[in-house]
């Protein structure tokens, strides 16, 4: 009996001592990197045509189409930003902030990859899209998304957006949802 418990407290040690090591390195991993990115760069472009592509499939009838106009000026530094999720080198999202008004700032094009959704990209780049328009001076940021959008919705009434009318170009739709989050 004496042998068997010599033997055996060696071994748990190492495996707590492995399974805390395992741990460790699981949290170094650089994950999710959000960083600014040219508008026009082909990384930025084509997040935008799989966009496109993506609320074609989901709104077929074309409603709104016009809407998805975002200019290189309008998310340049002191006006806004766009930006673009990596898990290393592979883009996984983006996201654009574009100042609207004096201290009123719009949520636009915000999109994951279907294979980087559920890891927290969608709200990762939310969190920075905020941390730059607070940098710019906004105290209120506005967007619109659609009804066949559950997992936008979701996400922005889970970090402290309310709904709202419609704002600026954006006729009442019954296809549209808007909000409004005071930062």
């Amino acid at each position: 009996m004496l042998g068997g418990s010599i033997f055996l407290e060696p071994v748990l040690l190492f495996l707590v001592i492995l399974l805390a090591f395992v741990w460790w390195m699981d949290k170094r991993k650089p994950g999710i990197n959000v960083r600014r990115e040219d508008l026009t760069s082909p990384t930025a472009q084509a997040l935008i045509a799989a966009l496109n592509a993506d609320l074609r499939a989901r709104y077929p009838e074309g409603d709104g189409m016009h809407y998805f106009r975002l200019d290189a000026d309008e998310v340049r530094p002191g006006r806004g930003a766009f930006v673009v999720a990596y898990d290393a080198d592979v883009p996984l999202g983006c996201g654009a902030v574009r100042t609207i008004d004096a201290g009123v700032a719009e949520i636009k094009r915000m999109y994951v990859v279907p294979g980087g959704r559920g890891r927290g990209v969608a709200r990762r780049m939310l969190e920075i899209l905020e941390s730059e328009a607070r940098a710019i001076g906004v105290t209120t940021l506005m967007l619109e998304t659609g009804t066949r959008q559950p997992e936008a919705i979701a996400l922005y009434s889970k970090t402290g957006y309310a709904r709202r009318d419609a704002f600026g170009d954006y006729p009442p739709s019954p296809m549209n949802v808007f909000f409004e989050k005071h930062l």
